[in-house]
């Protein structure tokens, strides 16, 4: 048995922080000491809205303490990244190749109940406890399906290699699998927090040639340019109808507007932003996972203009891990430059604070050893 502190929500919109108790995992099944864990917005929207008990936590990074029998290419010690869209490879969607949205396992498109490891396996006062996206990472240990695990053969830290698992995958997926941005194309990024920091780098890395970064805060565009963006502007919350921002985009995109553009900001109210600062025939990208209804101006897309909303990424984690990884082994993508502060698991609250403030580019709470 192992012995854990552990960030619970306690079912009614709060967090508290007690003990768990960790069995043996099961076959197929895993055991990682978390070594970071991420604090993403939607933590806090699971912790408000899912009304049960459940362990918090979705982006993590550790050490693997114990296997379950037929576990393979794994082995105690290993350094892995963990990934919430744990794929089946054998269902409709994952045979057509979109692994981030398996119909079986996956915590958001498939039945919530077979990607996780067997629930019994974590208990609180003797009562079996779920954990949050199958992972629950703010925890000191946490027990995983093996194909949650990704190992990774680095010298990143922890904290940076924990924010693989979703916000650095969210921002570089859509950017990369998603959009599939050209080399010499223009892209606009509306919101330039962690998210929209990984989209701008990613099109970097994809060769964007005019990067336009956007956000209310001018300290998030100064460290955008570290990102990649090539042009700023600062946005206004006396223009609702973003004609402002629209002109200023069009401005620098020969009067016609971006190839690409993309939503970060997660506020309903700009889910269709994207659509007015692209040119007729380009790609807007819902990226923050807005589920709220939304009214559209059908005027937005004309014309010949495409709207996706992918799901982290449309992530293909054994792929792309590995390829982040090896861009930030090459010094081509920032990931330490993301981790604005880290914190212990008692001070979740302020990371909270920090990140809804717009403090921090990204947090992520440390466990000590």
């Amino acid at each position: 048995m192992y012995k854990a502190k552990a960030a619970i929500a306690d079912g009614k919109g709060g967090v508290f922080f007690d003990t768990v108790t960790l069995g043996k995992p099961k076959a197929g099944e895993v055991k990682i000491k978390i070594q970071a864990s991420g604090i993403c917005h939607t933590d806090l929207d699971s912790i408000k809205t899912w009304n049960k008990k459940f362990i918090i936590g979705h982006e993590g990074a550790g050490t693997v303490v114990e296997l379950g029998d037929n576990v393979t290419g794994l082995a105690i010690g290993d350094k892995v990244i963990l990934n919430w869209a744990i794929p089946c490879g054998e269902c409709f969607q994952c045979q057509e190749g979109n692994l981030h949205i398996c119909e079986v396992n996956s915590p958001v498109t498939g039945d919530g109940l077979c990607g996780h490891a067997h629930e019994q396996g974590c208990q609180h006062n003797g009562n079996s406890l779920s954990r949050s996206f199958h992972l629950g990472t703010m925890s000191e240990y946490t027990i995983v399906k093996s194909a949650a695990v990704i190992k990774i053969d680095s010298n990143i830290p922890f904290p940076s290699a924990s924010i693989v698992g979703c916000g650095v995958m969210t921002g570089y997926g859509s950017v990369v699998n998603a959009a599939k941005v050209k080399v010499g194309s223009t892209v606009a990024v509306l919101g330039c927090g962690g998210v929209g920091l990984n989209v701008i780098q990613a099109a970097a890395i994809a060769g964007a040639a005019k990067i336009i970064a956007i956000d209310l805060i001018e300290s998030r565009l100064q460290q955008a340019k570290q990102f990649g963006a090539t042009d700023i502007i600062v946005a206004s919350k006396d223009d609702p109808n973003l004609t402002e921002m629209v002109a200023q985009v069009k401005a620098l995109t020969q009067g016609r507007g971006a190839d690409y553009g993309f939503e970060c900001t997660a506020v309903p109210a700009l889910g269709s932003a994207p659509l007015a600062l692209i040119r007729s025939a380009g790609v807007a990208v819902q990226v923050s996972g807005i589920e709220q209804k939304i009214d559209f101006d059908c005027e937005l897309f004309e014309w010949d203009k495409i709207y996706i909303n992918p799901l982290y990424g449309q992530c293909n984690p054994k792929l792309d891990f590995g390829q982040i990884i090896q861009l930030y082994d090459a010094g081509k993508m920032k990931l330490d430059e993301l981790v604005t502060k880290t914190y212990s698991l008692a001070e979740l609250q302020q990371g909270f604070d920090d990140m809804l403030a717009g403090r921090i580019a990204k947090g992520v709470i440390v466990f000590d050893d």
